[in-house]
């Protein structure tokens, strides 16, 4: 697929993007079966896969709210100069009441969270991948009266199929160019590639490179 030529190297920034164009696309198909029209969502962590979900979530005309654990290095400012809210604070804190929650961290706590302060008739769509190996009592039958009742749906993303990659690559197009350059922190070379993958504070998208 032939990406607008004035992304240069942003194109590398397709995928993940794809991943959360198919995350809204899902979110406003289920939503659409009803007269929903959502006004807030809450994006939690602030890595390459949130704030390309929160990108997507401002450039549909929503609040946008974002919440990471980290309150130092090039995220909250990010954030903010999409025009979203950073928050360093709990889920109740930072989404009580929104329409649609991103999970893009794939912790158990965050996942349990989400589902309990959505509005009702609210979504919550899972696009972290957990890590496992960890136990967390949880309240089924209270989750299941509460889901119910309010109609709260929750679904998982993955991947994407190539109408998402077309609507990624546009999504990137229209963005602020300046903005997406921020997210690729680091550039390593082909040669030295097992330094892309050792996270280091700053971090949001290091990349390869290939010459």
């Amino acid at each position: 697929m032939v990406v607008d030529g004035k992304l240069g190297e942003r194109g590398v920034l397709l995928e993940p993007a794809s991943v959360v164009a198919k995350a809204w696309d899902q979110i406003e198909r289920i939503g659409a079966r009803t007269s929903w029209k959502p006004r807030s969502v809450l994006v939690t962590g602030a890595g390459p896969i949130g704030l390309l979900a929160a990108l997507l979530g401002v450039q549909r005309g929503l609040e946008v709210r974002v919440l990471d654990r980290v309150t130092e290095g090039p995220k909250p400012g990010l954030v903010r100069d999409l025009g979203a809210t950073y928050h360093a604070s709990g889920v109740q804190e930072a989404g009580a009441g929104v329409d649609v929650v991103i999970e893009c961290t794939g912790v158990g706590k965050l996942i349990y969270d989400a589902m309990q302060i959505v509005a009702p008739v609210g979504l919550v769509c899972l696009a972290g991948v957990s890590s496992g190996g960890r136990t967390l009592p949880v309240d089924i039958q209270g989750l299941n009266r509460e889901m119910v009742l309010e109609n709260t749906v929750v679904f998982g993303t993955v991947n994407a199929n190539r109408r998402h990659y077309q609507a990624a690559a546009e999504s990137l197009a229209r963005a602020d160019q300046g903005w997406l350059d921020r997210l690729i922190t680091r550039r390593v070379q082909l040669d030295r590639w097992a330094e892309a993958l050792v996270r280091e504070p700053s971090d949001v998208k290091p990349i390869v490179m290939f010459a």
